[in-house]
């Protein structure tokens, strides 16, 4: 079995890769299946989140990518810039890992979260993406190469990166049910 507890530089070469959702990313420990079949394990500090993007990097020195698999989610949109403005800060106010996405926002459904969002005149409607919600403002920690802790900044840090400017969510697939038009 692999084992990893440090990441490699960003773009670094992959060997292989590691398909989880967002719940699964968000364990800082565990055991877990590679594309290839390959079992894989990975030990990281408490909070440690695996951002899609990521690279992990495992003691025989292989490099394995972090992808966030697509699932169901809900997608809000907005007549505007101003209610979806107010549609992500009543989700923000409620500590809902949201996705930011071009004109659009992206969190795990929540039929209480929809219908108060429904209720601001928003259109709610399920789809099927890969999710990488915003990390925070102060990023994480997370174990450097030699056994140390390193400072990972967050995505809006780091802006300029290549990791940063990919939307994981391209591509979603929309369900046709739709829970909601505009009023």
């Amino acid at each position: 079995m692999l084992f990893a507890e440090s990441f490699a530089a960003a773009g670094a070469p992959a060997s292989d890769r590691l398909v989880l959702p967002y719940d699964a990313r968000r364990k800082s420990r565990q055991r877990v299946m590679l594309a290839s079949g390959e079992e894989l394990g990975y030990v990281f500090p408490a909070g440690t989140v695996l951002r899609h993007g990521d690279r992990l990097l495992t003691g025989s020195g292989r490099v394995v990518a972090v992808e966030a698999a697509p699932e169901e989610l809900l997608e809000v949109r907005a007549v505007d810039s101003l209610q979806l403005t107010r549609a992500a800060y009543h989700l923000g106010n409620r500590h809902v890992p949201v996705q930011l996405a071009e004109g659009c926002l992206r969190f795990q459904p929540d039929h209480v979260l929809a219908e108060m969002l429904i209720g601001l005149g928003c259109l709610v409607e399920a789809v099927q993406a890969a999710f990488d919600p915003e990390g925070g403002a102060y990023g994480s920690h997370a174990h450097a190469a030699g056994g140390g802790h390193a400072y990972r900044p967050s995505r809006e840090a780091t802006a300029a990166s290549p990791r940063a400017a990919h939307d994981p969510g391209h591509g979603a697939h929309r369900s046709p049910a739709k829970i909601h038009e505009f009023k």
